[in-house]
């Protein structure tokens, strides 16, 4: 048998996960992509901006 073949067919923890990112941490990245909207402008800073947009269409409100 394939030693990667092994390797994939572990076992996942029961224990909880924690989020990647908290809540606090989300609504900070969003604000962050927002100065960067305002800071570059061409592409990367309209991408920024959409890019917050959908993120903080997804958050709870606070």
């Amino acid at each position: 048998m394939d030693d990667d073949f092994d390797l994939a067919t572990g076992t996942c923890s029961d224990e909880p996960r924690l989020a990647l990112l908290t809540h606090t941490e989300a609504r900070e990245m969003v604000e962050l992509l927002q100065v960067l909207e305002q800071l570059a402008p061409n592409d990367h800073g309209q991408a920024a901006g959409q890019l917050a947009a959908d993120l903080a269409r997804r958050l709870p409100a606070p």
